[in-house]
């Protein structure tokens, strides 16, 4: 959902594509990690981030923004093209030059504001524009962030004309009408409250306003519920005519299209809209009204004393803020070679010192480059029991010894490598490379950005490094937090089977008429384009691996997608996190290589090789430069062989996933999630249990091995690969290195006992005193990915709460009552038992009605069904979608790698939407009266509210 960025790395997520259709493939790790949000990208050099720098000596064989081409319309609108024909879709992107950093103080959030109003409609299209978008299958989504706000949608090719229409006509004719603005003031208001339960947010933002008290950088990026609150609608017209103009945008498409003809359409669409009118503010001023400096002043104290907030929390926290030139200055790529020899991996400086010794969990560090400033940005989460000033003391004298002792050859090299490395496997997909495009234009006023970046990059030495140490990460100039949790927090819960917060009888409005969509949308070709029908080649070893290969030539890269079935349906009642616990610590050494060892081979070349924890199995997921792919095949192959699982790794990881349960509990996401998922499965069923300080701590070392001695077999084993190797010698490469892995007996099953469905409305009620914002999760048992009724059901979905901005519930909750920033819903169905869930973020005072309004939803669509044109409509934005992320490479391994894993045939890649194509309206209403039980459903809201009851085991 559209919102503003994050501020630091710990709560970024790239926006992926089509996240809620992916759910499917990722079902069987069911409820496993907390709901995905979608998050935009803080626009930086964050390693990682898709603004990480770059480059080294591995330069992808053509430069980043080679077949770029710029042209400038006579009204101001700066152009940029590039032609991508690997796959039939095109991303478009309209960049506006104006965010927080054209901000003061009593107006903060208004361009985040202005943001949403932009889906609101306008003169001509009266209608959310997130139904239009959904409707053409655009994963389309927008972020504010300091200096730019941007707004982006990827379709299928032929319906590039239609995204350019409806781009066009909100930035001239969006309207801001009172009753709108005050629902998604309503919205806003509860995005912020999300990000006040988190004191990482809260830390930073103290931080941030010393850092920069007379610069807008200081400002939050989304605003204060206070400034909020205030908004006008003629305050926010204003802001619109003063910055949204052709003139003050940049419009960015990347994909399958002809420049020539393209070019033409553009003109054709935006050229008739007018520059900026005569008089108003001039889109390069810092604010509306007063000016502000351009760089920080700092107060006087802020060196010497740390900001400290004690207030209530679940961890200690370190933050450190240096402040850092602007992204033009010559310093810059020597600061990001640095931040990675700091803070990118095991083998870096600052985790030597503070995380292998056990003084912190948790490091995580990046370099911010603005258009005016910039800042280099240290969080720490303390160990337990660790003191913040000794931590503080650590990382300041292990940063004045690098000073001191300089650096090495080989760790500036490696650095370089890893930034070149990062950026190319970030640039795999067209959003991602329209997005780079944008950032650069936007932000330095140089599509061209990138590649002048990399060379320089490629230049740093040693005493460069030394020198920007010295220069600017002095104890003079940084700003340092503490974040000192007041008390222990204690969980609660209360069952109140017949709440009153579930009676309240809130009708719900007219569903939206598909035809009034259909109405205003712009005219699209209805032939879809034919996605290639390229099938992986299949390869079955004699140990029983699988093997999934698709060669694909389109970028020197290759993606590696995994599953071992050994997921965390497998924990001891009494040890719950053990298989996480076997995978997470897999890279931690083997019989003929160390912790250290493994980090270095992996980070010399800059891949990637991951292993997470879910329901029903473990996924892998690696990365790398096409010619590195048999050095992390060959890591990969020795640590599900080989791993020997060292004493003091386990240690000081049990210490990090203690750090980490604690936090997480003090998460209203995660405690929502917990409770409703044990609220559904009893106990002993194998989806009940979670990690506690207690399961935890009876893990020994011999439980992890005997563990992984079970569990970790080839005849459970798939990997998929796809990208740029030779078919025939990557067979014989995996061969080589998991022939003689051997398997011995069957391979352990789980058969998991019927759960029956509620009888009643079961309402539990988590307390978390001194949160802002309340989180809720509703649902039941539903549908295995085996069950005829699934096809019918993900179009049931899509209707229902598919999309927040264009369903039946993002429609009613979100959009017309503005009660929640986000609601979803969608049946995970994996392997085995499945789960119907809604999820959605309130203000705790907005939680009745938004439960109450989801029910009444249940009930009309159970009751009364859904139109054909509402199914045929999901329908195409089904197909959309998924042929869109077809073009993705991370998604397409995953969805090769899951049809696998689920038995389905390998036809299925290309078959799946046909299959949805002939769901037909009579099944999705069966489906609806089946599958929808508003009257027998548990409600789980995690918050504020003030109950007792029996604690969260």
């Amino acid at each position: 959902m559209y919102g503003f960025s994050k501020f630091y790395s710990k709560f970024y997520k790239y926006p992926l594509p089509l996240l809620l259709l992916s759910l499917w493939l990722v079902a069987v790790f069911l409820l496993s990690d907390r709901p995905a949000h979608s998050q935009h990208p803080v626009i930086s050099t964050n390693k990682e981030k898709y603004q990480s720098t770059l480059l080294a000596k591995r330069i992808m064989p053509s430069t980043l923004t080679e077949n770029v081409r710029k042209t400038v319309l006579e009204n101001g609108l700066t152009v940029l093209t590039k032609e991508v024909h690997t796959a039939p879709v095109v991303t478009v992107q309209v960049w506006y030059k104006v965010g927080s950093r054209n901000e003061e103080p009593g107006v903060n959030g208004i361009a985040h504001q202005l943001e949403h109003m932009m889906f609101k409609g306008t003169k001509n299209r009266p209608i959310q524009f997130g139904r239009l978008f959904s409707a053409l299958g655009s994963d389309s989504n927008a972020f504010t962030s300091y200096d730019q706000t941007a707004y982006y949608g990827t379709v299928e090719r032929n319906k590039l004309k239609a995204l350019l229409v409806l781009e066009a006509d909100r930035m001239r004719n969006s309207q801001i009408e009172p009753e709108q603005l005050a629902s998604e003031k309503r919205v806003v208001i509860s995005e912020l409250q999300g990000y006040e339960n988190s004191p990482e947010y809260r830390l930073n933002r103290a931080v941030m306003q010393a850092v920069f008290p007379n610069h807008a950088y200081g400002l939050p990026v989304g605003g204060t519920k206070a400034d909020v609150e205030k908004f006008e609608v003629e305050q926010v017209e204003k802001y619109y005519r003063n910055f949204y103009s052709p003139d003050n945008a940049v419009l960015v498409i990347v994909g399958d299209f002809q420049t020539a003809n393209t070019l033409e359409t553009i003109k054709e669409v935006f050229g008739k809209l007018p520059r900026q009118e005569a008089g108003v503010i001039s889109p390069s001023s810092p604010s509306l009204n007063t000016q502000h400096s351009t760089r920080a002043k700092r107060p006087a104290t802020a060196n010497s004393t740390p900001i400290v907030l004690r207030e209530p929390g679940a961890g200690r926290l370190l933050q450190v803020v240096y402040p850092l030139p602007d992204a033009n200055q010559p310093d810059v790529p020597a600061l990001d070679v640095m931040d990675y020899i700091l803070t990118e991996g095991r083998n870096s400086r600052l985790y030597q010192v503070l995380v292998e010794s056990g003084l912190a969990s948790e490091i995580t560090a990046s370099v911010t480059s603005l258009r005016e400033s910039g800042w280099y940005e240290v969080l720490v989460t303390a160990g337990a029991k660790q003191d913040l000033k000794k931590i503080d003391s650590m990382l300041s004298s292990a940063i004045a010894n690098v000073a001191e002792k300089g650096v090495t050859s080989e760790e500036v090299e490696r650095a370089k490598t890893q930034l070149a490395a990062d950026v190319i496997l970030s640039n795999r997909d067209i959003t991602s490379q329209a997005m780079r495009l944008g950032t650069d234009e936007t932000t330095v006023g140089d599509y061209g950005y990138t590649d002048r970046y990399l060379a320089a990059v490629s230049l740093v030495k040693p005493t460069d490094v030394v020198a920007v140490i010295n220069k600017y990460l002095t104890k003079e100039a940084r700003t340092v937090g503490f974040f000192e949790p007041t008390q222990k927090r204690i969980t609660e819960v209360a069952a109140k089977p017949d709440s009153a917060q579930t009676t309240e009888n809130f009708s719900p409005g007219a569903p939206v008429l598909p035809s009034e969509v259909m109405k205003y949308l712009p005219p699209v070709d209805l032939v879809t384009d034919a996605i290639p029908q390229v099938l992986p080649d299949e390869f079955k070893l004699t140990n029983g691996l699988r093997l999934l290969l698709l060669p694909d030539r389109s970028t020197p890269t290759v993606t590696l997608s995994g599953y071992i079935q050994a997921g965390t349906e497998f924990d001891p009642e009494n040890k719950a996190g053990l298989a996480a616990f076997v995978a997470d610590n897999l890279l931690n050494g083997t019989k003929s290589k160390d912790v250290s060892t493994i980090a270095k081979v992996l980070g010399e070349r800059g891949a990637s090789l991951d292993f997470q924890t879910y329901r029903e199995g473990v996924h892998i997921e690696g990365d790398s430069l096409a010619d590195d792919l048999p050095i992390l095949l060959e890591i990969l192959a020795d640590v599900v062989k080989n791993s020997t699982f060292p004493s003091k790794e386990l240690e000081l990881h049990r210490q990090q996933t203690l750090t980490d349960l604690q936090q997480e509990l003090d998460e209203p996401s995660e405690v929502a999630r917990r409770v409703f998922v044990q609220s559904i499965y009893p106990k002993k069923h194998p989806l009940h249990t979670f990690p506690t300080e207690e399961s935890l701590q009876q893990i020994q070392r011999q439980d992890v091995i005997d563990f992984k001695t079970k569990h970790y077999r080839p005849d459970t084993t798939v990997l998929a690969l796809v990208g740029d190797f030779d078919l025939d010698k990557v067979r014989s490469l995996i061969k080589n290195k998991f022939g003689d892995w051997e398997v011995s007996g069957k391979a352990p099953t789980l058969k998991y006992p019927p759960v029956a469905m509620p009888q009643k409305i079961i309402s539990v009620n988590p307390v978390l005193p001194d949160k802002a914002q309340a989180v809720t999760y509703m649902g039941y048992t539903g549908i295995n990915r085996y069950d005829p009724r699934f096809h019918a059901a993900l179009v049931l979905n899509q209707i229902l709460g598919g999309d927040t901005l264009s369903s039946r519930l993002g429609a009613e909750v979100r959009d017309r009552q503005g009660l929640s920033y986000g609601i979803y819903s969608s049946f995970q169905a994996g392997k085995n038992v499945g789960t119907f869930l809604i999820e959605m973020q309130t203000s705790p005072e907005d939680s009745s009605k938004a439960i109450a309004s989801t029910r009444q939803m249940l009930q009309q669509i159970h009751q009364q069904g859904v139109t054909a044109l509402e199914v045929e409509t999901a329908k195409r934005t089904l197909i959309s979608n998924y042929n869109v992320s077809l073009a993705n490479p991370e998604e397409l391994t995953d969805r090769i790698l899951m049809n696998e894993v689920y038995g389905l045939d390998k036809v299925e890649l290309h078959s799946f939407t046909d299959k949805i194509q002939k769901v037909t309206h009579d099944q999705v209403n069966q489906a609806a009266r089946e599958l929808l039980h508003p009257d027998q459903i548990v409600v789980v809201t995690a918050g504020p509210s003030v109950l007792a009851g029996k604690s969260i085991r």
